[in-house]
């Protein structure tokens, strides 16, 4: 009888371990499948700016991302950034190049396009408006969330390619275009796809819709 009633306890003892271990692996499930689950999607409309003829609505997988231009320090850089976004240039444009909690950068709207990439040439795409001039010689703090134009090696090649920092870069102070910075909805772009050994990603996460607020 004792036998039986430790077989019993036993037996209960594995079923309840059972019943935890599903539970954690259907959680763990959820959790690796919704990457967006604990992110906040903030409503522009319910926000307000103090400046909304310079707001920017950049929208991701796991929601909008809100970003404050500053055409008094970079006006040809926000005026550049706004021309393409008025027709739609950044809509379904990759997430070509991604360091993990260090940058995210797009706007290769030319090789970047959703269902016409080309690995090949990424991030060598042009917008077909020229280049512009590095405006690099007002202050400007690159503290976390500040968006700049991409370049190449040189001055005075910026065209249509933006990065957003997700952590103080004072090194880049005087190297970039400084064009604005994200004020809501950074944590998104901390959900974007990367990849552990190249900066470069494969199958990337894109750009829905890049749209002024006003």
């Amino acid at each position: 009888m004792i036998e039986k009633i430790k077989a019993s306890k036993s037996e209960k003892i594995i079923f309840i371990f059972v019943v935890i271990l599903g539970l954690f692996s259907i959680t763990s499930f959820v959790l690796l499948k919704d990457k967006c689950l604990f992110v906040k999607s903030y409503d522009p409309n319910k926000i307000n700016f103090e400046s909304p003829n310079n707001i920017a609505i950049l929208n991701v997988e796991c929601g909008n991302v809100i970003i404050e231009l500053y055409p008094e320090i970079s006006p040809n850089g926000v005026e550049r950034f706004k021309t393409l976004i008025k027709s739609n240039a950044y809509d379904d444009v990759a997430f070509h190049r991604v360091i993990k909690d260090k940058l995210v950068q797009a706007g290769d709207v030319e090789f970047g396009k959703k269902g016409n990439i080309d690995y090949g040439k990424i991030g060598t795409g042009k917008s077909g408006l020229g280049t512009i001039k590095s405006e690099v010689d007002k202050d400007f703090n690159y503290t976390k969330g500040s968006v700049g134009l991409a370049r190449s090696l040189k001055y005075d090649t910026e065209d249509s390619q933006f990065f957003i920092i997700l952590q103080d870069e004072p090194l880049y102070e005087g190297e970039y275009t400084p064009i604005g910075k994200v004020i809501f909805g950074l944590e998104a772009l901390e959900k974007i796809k990367h990849l552990d050994k190249s900066e470069y990603v494969l199958r990337p996460d894109f750009i829905n819709t890049l749209r002024l607020f006003n």
